[in-house]
């Protein structure tokens, strides 16, 4: 889902005003690379990848859907 440039905005001014506050959790399915499909805006994606990872521990899960295998057992 592609994210306008003022929602883009509004979501780097939120990351910008907890960071070193607040812990922040955000899943995607999509890698950083992939992010430019969302925040169409290179350098504001670049800057909010920036204030995600800046003394952040990423934790990768795996390509495989964890719902879509849960759904499946079910």
């Amino acid at each position: 889902m592609e994210l306008g440039r003022r929602g883009a905005e509004l979501l780097f001014q939120v990351l910008t005003e907890r960071e070193e506050k607040n812990s922040i959790a955000i899943a995607s399915n999509q890698s950083f690379s992939g992010w430019t499909h969302t925040f169409t805006d290179p350098r504001l994606c670049a800057a909010i990848v920036d204030r995600l990872t800046y003394h952040g521990t990423i934790i990768e899960t795996g390509t495989h859907s964890y719902r879509l295998a849960h759904s499946r057992a079910r």
